[in-house]
């Protein structure tokens, strides 16, 4: 049984349901604005209906959970109160009942799908089936243990009002560590990629404009759901209560950092699309006067004055001994900014 020094299991069901209740207010905002985000992006039909279908199933299974939360707290605590054997607590200890095994269920497939998801940004930016190897060989266990978690949960018998027991404990341990290392790995790969990305790149502007926030973001969220996944498992290898809460909390964290990362994403390219607009007007301006279309408007803005222009041109070659000349190789050996900038917007 769990030491009595423990958080009461009911007090444990009343505090994750109102934390999670507000951490799911906030991820409500932030997919608002990930559907706009996602809906004006200049990115492929495809990879948007992918994003835009991720976004929908990590809301439908966060406002599926609060739900049976919000019941099964009811139940615990007003329609069962009297009639359960033993009152409340025994009722939150009982592993077995419908509302946790599904609560179960839902983080299960929450899980897979946010593992999942950092996944594939991890092959997007690697354009290597080889380095995601180990992560999906790691996404397949997180599977395979949250399915024996779950149930082995709806099967419980016998030391069913104790979650720790030797039926349920291991899956329940081995599911929480195969999450935490996936999520650490991918994370990683993903982060290291950008940011050599970004130290290859050609222009040093763009790099530190663009590919800096991006990993800073990446990084936020991986620590974000990192911290969240390691509370949890430390509390439920030391057979504390508090796993109840911090395990409640982590269903809408997960939509919370996948969401930050497209809206982050979003706003980066935004604001360096913006600081190349300043001369725009300028420019329509000189593209009119080109065609013969001046008004009389443009002629007050822009009254014609003398002006000295003076021009100076830098080319760069890199000699390859073992690779002929040519005058047409005009682009400078390194990274394609618009090229990869375009990949990192389908990260998100």
């Amino acid at each position: 049984m769990a030491q009595t020094s423990n958080i009461p299991l009911d007090t444990a069901s009343v505090v994750s349901t109102v934390l999670e209740g507000m951490l799911y207010g906030f991820s409500l905002l932030m997919f608002i604005g990930t559907s706009w985000a996602l809906f004006h992006r200049n990115i492929s039909r495809a990879a948007n209906l992918r994003m835009v279908t991720v976004a929908c199933s990590l809301l439908l299974f966060s406002t599926a959970h609060i739900i049976i939360d919000i019941i099964r707290t009811e139940e615990g605590l007003v329609q069962q109160r009297s009639t359960f054997p033993g009152g409340p607590i025994p009722f939150f200890s009982d592993v077995a009942q419908w509302s946790f095994v599904y609560k179960n269920l839902l983080y299960t497939l929450q899980t897979l799908v946010g593992d999942g998801v950092v996944i594939y940004r991890c092959y997007v930016v690697w354009q290597s089936w080889y380095i995601i190897i180990i992560p999906c060989v790691m996404w397949c266990s997180v599977a395979a243990t949250g399915a024996g978690s779950v149930y082995s949960i709806s099967q419980a018998t016998v030391n069913k009002e104790d979650i720790f027991a030797p039926g349920t404990g291991p899956w329940i341990t081995s599911f929480l560590a195969a999450t935490l290392f996936t999520n650490l790995l991918s994370t990683s790969l993903l982060a290291y990629r950008i940011w050599s990305i970004g130290r290859r790149m050609t222009n040093v502007a763009l790099a530190t404009g663009i590919m800096w926030p991006i990993v800073r973001v990446i990084l936020d969220a991986g620590i974000l759901y990192s911290l969240s996944l390691l509370a949890a498992l430390v509390c439920f290898i030391a057979q504390n209560h508090g796993h109840y809460v911090l395990l409640d909390m982590i269903m809408p964290i997960i939509s919370i950092t996948f969401y930050m990362v497209i809206i982050r994403i979003t706003i980066t390219k935004n604001s360096s699309q913006a600081s190349q607009e300043p001369s725009s007007s300028f420019s329509n301006y000189l593209a009119r006067r080109s065609r013969g279309c001046i008004s009389y408007a443009d002629q007050q803005q822009y009254p014609m004055r003398r002006m000295e222009v003076h021009i100076t041109q830098l080319t760069e070659h890199e000699f390859d001994p073992g690779k002929p000349c040519s005058s047409s190789d005009d682009n400078p050996p390194g990274i394609s900014s618009p090229k990869f900038a375009a990949k990192f917007d389908s990260v998100a």
